[in-house]
């Protein structure tokens, strides 16, 4: 920037020295005059700009430019003469002059950089992408919206051209033809759709200067026009599974006038479409009550309403749910479900049910209740038991659960997916259990069937078997059995040839198999075959602390057989059951709480006292000490025994009942002990 010395500093070097610094156009060095209180040296002063009042002093070859602004000839000529040859002077009537001027032409770019401004603005304020080459096509300008549909940044673009930055855009073509390209569909790079209209710039010689192009983006216009395109597919597709299933649909608008049925609906009930499309949604119904109607009047869906519809007044069952759309109730739509066939469906059901109970294990370790360490002991037995392919025998009483130990042990082992066969060895006479069992040829006995019948052991081939009540079997029965555990195989009634199986045994008894040895009503080699792994379940007044668990248990199985919604039993209830000797175990409490909830009132909902039997509240049994008086003529062996059991029943009083903690002090194992308490029938 060139330096400059203003020589005067009244009223005029004053405006000068303004201009001068508004315009930044030179470097103000220094500003003289022998007035040190002219305005133009105070104003220099606040400007921080040296002052002085000789000229002489300041006036050298590093000056470019001297102002003289005195208005004295005299100075002028004298700074004329003593200037360098490359210093320019000026005197101060030019330098207003100039100095006008430099600010005029600072005015005019201002105003030109605002309208500038403005144009960006209402350019980039717009919605629409703007894009401007000139005639060599490169970009000279772009708006935010043009920027943002690309996704570049504008300094980017600009002076690039224009196919690097939109490879797929028309304006060299434009600037080639002159022709304007209008509502052309583009797809930009980035896969963003617009329209667009290209226009070229043509002076008024003739000459090409550019080209334009404005452009919009209809990518969410696009978007739903799919999207109304595929509502109508939807549309299509939904009229076509109407029509086609084979279940009676109806459908009403929000004023109850049938506006869709399908041909199920017109077979199901007789009526075809002229006699139900149109028409209020009472038209169909013979007897009860619209449940359109009610829906459309309550905005709740129904399920599993009984009524007769059409002409032939067909039983059916139907659902309704209302049709709303934005909040807004639209109408309804109905299913309906003939009766006829729904009953046919409940009887093939339950056949399959029975069916599915004859060859299938329903409970598992899950199902059995029990928290006592008695009943634990027994449970870790039977998981243990079905880890492995030994035959396990059930011993307890009945009703203790032996069944339900039978069905886990299966489930619980990795037979569970083939078949879980029962008999009750007690139910069948013996020339039907054998044959029941091993099955039997062609011509075996009269009335058998042509080409003979499976038994149950083939049934049970790959699975499990379970023989309840087995200390009924006859002897000829334990010695068949006795030689499936022996050797895996069967002999059909009447045949001959030995038939390969492959079945897990669990058998069950609530009598003393030793007994039976000893009277020669069970063989003692099939007892040591079945008593491979025994498991004593112990019955309930041996287990009283699991009463509060069954019954929980079992009045939740009861009030869904039964449709009832009882919560409990009453503490004084339950403090009745827990008294009680229980003969029949579980079994037993299950029929009594069955029995209350039959006779309980619908809105009570715990059993009290007063819903529950007669029960006779048994003692526990006690025993005099040992008296020698009344031993007097027994053998040693029964003295003796006498003498075990009063042992065994004080060691188990001291324990409080508990049978563990009972065998540890008699040095008894807990399975010996549970057999002397069979014995002893304590």
């Amino acid at each position: 920037m060139q330096t400059v010395m203003i020589v005067g500093a009244g009223l005029g070097g004053l405006s000068i020295l303004k201009i001068l610094k508004e315009t930044a156009v030179l470097d103000v060095k220094v500003v003289i005059d022998i007035d040190e209180n002219a305005p133009g040296i105070l104003f220099a002063k606040e400007l921080g700009i040296e002052v002085g009042t000789d000229w002489k002093k300041y006036l050298s070859d590093q000056l470019d430019v001297v102002i003289e602004v005195t208005g004295r000839q005299e100075v002028f000529n004298e700074i004329r003469e003593l200037r360098d040859r490359k210093t320019v002077l000026i005197p101060g009537s030019m330098a207003y002059l100039i100095s006008k001027l430099i600010e005029e032409k600072e005015e005019l770019i201002s105003r030109l950089e605002y309208e500038t401004y403005k144009h960006d603005l209402i350019f980039n304020a717009t919605g629409d992408g703007m894009l401007v080459v000139d005639k060599d096509a490169t970009i000279t300008f772009i708006n935010h919206s043009a920027a943002t549909m690309i996704g570049m940044k504008k300094e980017e673009m600009i002076g690039k051209p224009v196919l690097e930055v939109v490879p797929t855009s028309r304006l060299p073509i434009v600037l080639q033809t002159r022709k304007s390209e209008t509502n052309r569909k583009q797809t930009l790079a980035n896969g963003m759709k617009i329209i667009t209209t290209r226009i070229p710039m043509i002076a008024e010689n003739n000459e090409i200067i550019g080209a334009f192009a404005v452009f919009k983006d209809i990518t969410e216009v696009v978007n739903l026009a799919e999207e109304l395109t595929n509502l109508k597919e939807v549309q299509t597709m939904l009229e076509s599974v109407i029509q086609s299933s084979e279940e009676a649909i109806s459908v009403v608008d929000e004023n109850g006038l049938g506006i869709i049925i399908n041909p199920a609906y017109t077979r199901l009930t007789g009526l075809s479409e002229a006699e139900v499309i149109g028409q209020p949604a009472t038209t169909d119904i013979s007897e009860g009550e619209s449940m359109h109607m009610q829906v459309l009047k309550t905005r709740r869906a129904v399920r599993g309403v009984a009524m007769r519809l059409g002409p032939n007044k067909k039983e059916v069952i139907v659902n309704v749910a209302p049709v709303i759309v934005d909040g807004k109730l639209k109408g309804s739509v109905g299913v309906i479900h003939d009766m006829s066939e729904i009953k046919s469906l409940n009887r093939e059901l339950s056949r399959a049910r029975q069916i599915i109970r004859t060859l299938e294990a329903k409970y598992s370790f899950e199902d059995i209740i029990g928290d006592s360490e008695e009943m634990r002991l027994a449970i870790e037995q039977a998981k243990l038991g079905a880890r492995t392919p030994a035959t396990v025998l059930l011993r307890g009483e009945s009703g203790t659960g032996k069944e339900l130990f039978a069905h886990a042990i299966h489930n619980a082992s990795d037979r569970k997916y083939n078949k879980f066969v029962r008999v009750n060895c007690a139910s069948l006479s013996e020339s039907l259990l054998e044959s029941e069992l091993f099955g039997y040829e062609e011509g075996a006995f009269s009335g058998a069937k042509r080409g003979g019948k499976r038994g149950l052991f083939e049934e049970a081939n790959n699975g499990s078997i379970f023989l309840d009540e087995i200390g009924e079997l006859t002897a000829n029965t334990q010695a068949k059995l006795l030689r499936v555990l022996q050797e895996s195989e069967i002999t059909r009634v009447g045949g001959t040839r030995p038939i390969s199986i492959n079945v897990r045994v669990i058998a069950a008894t609530n009598v003393n198999i030793e007994k039976g040895i000893i009277n020669g009503t069970f063989r003692e080699d099939l007892y040591y075959r079945l008593n491979r792994m025994p498991i004593h379940i112990p019955p309930l007044r041996d287990r009283k602390g699991d009463i509060p668990l069954l019954c929980e248990r079992l009045i939740q199985k009861i009030n869904q057989d039964y449709g009832r919604n009882v919560e409990g039993v009453t503490a004084d209830a339950m403090k009745h059951l827990l008294q009680y000797h229980w003969p029949g175990n579980v079994r037993e409490l299950e029929n009594i709480l069955g029995r209350a909830i039959i006779f309980m009132n619908y809105h009570e909902t715990e059993i009290d006292l007063l819903h529950l039997p007669n029960l006779n509240i048994i003692q526990e049994q006690t025993f005099e000490p040992f008296s020698h008086s009344e031993a007097e003529g027994e053998t040693l062996n029964v003295k003796l025994e006498r003498y075990e059991k009063e042992i065994i029943a004080q060691t188990l009083a001291k324990m409080n009942g508990n049978k563990t903690e009972t065998a540890k002090a008699l040095g008894l194992s807990v399975r010996n002990l549970y057999y002397k308490l069979d014995k002893y029938k304590l």
